[in-house]
């Protein structure tokens, strides 16, 4: 069993509804939810969009290897009816789940990065992560959830939701 933490986020729709459906089938397709953080709204970063996000992270314990993972939380995404475009830009999607750590396992290929490339750069991710997790120790960066977003450089407003 390995320990993973994601981050999970909607904009589109019954956002709270795509968090709570999301959070059931992956604890019944990838693992067992150990902790997760408040819900949090944010605004999209990095694009225009007519909603913002809610956001929130989970700690997990699975047995998936991880590219095993991510093809699981593709398959939930689709179920909940994200579409993905792949054209170099940001778009709102009903549910976005991604793996920011794996145990402290690095990964580096076409399909998967992990650690998250971007998560230090997004108090989106870091607030929920931090309030879970505040300790745990970024394997590349060597600095912990807590000083990565103590030295975060981005201000946008997280706030509570519920």
């Amino acid at each position: 069993m390995e320990t993973a933490f994601l981050l999970l986020g909607s904009n589109m729709g019954d956002r709270y509804k795509f968090l709570q459906e999301a959070l059931k089938l992956l604890n019944a397709k990838c693992g067992t939810i150990i902790s997760q953080s408040k819900i949090y709204k944010s605004e999209p970063w990095g694009f225009e969009a007519e909603q913002g996000f809610l956001n929130m992270a989970l700690e997990i314990e699975t047995k998936l290897d991880p590219h095993i993972l991510l093809s699981f939380i593709l398959q939930i995404e689709r179920r909940l009816g994200r579409t993905r475009v792949n054209d170099g830009k940001y778009h709102s999607r009903s549910i976005d789940i991604d793996i920011i750590f794996y145990g402290n396992r690095i990964v580096e290929t076409k399909d998967l990065v992990i650690p998250h490339l971007s998560m230090h750069l997004r108090r989106f991710v870091l607030v929920p992560l931090n309030e879970i997790v505040p300790d745990y120790i970024h394997p590349t960066l060597k600095a912990t959830v807590n000083e990565l977003l103590t030295l975060c450089v981005d201000k946008s407003e997280v706030i509570e939701y519920c």
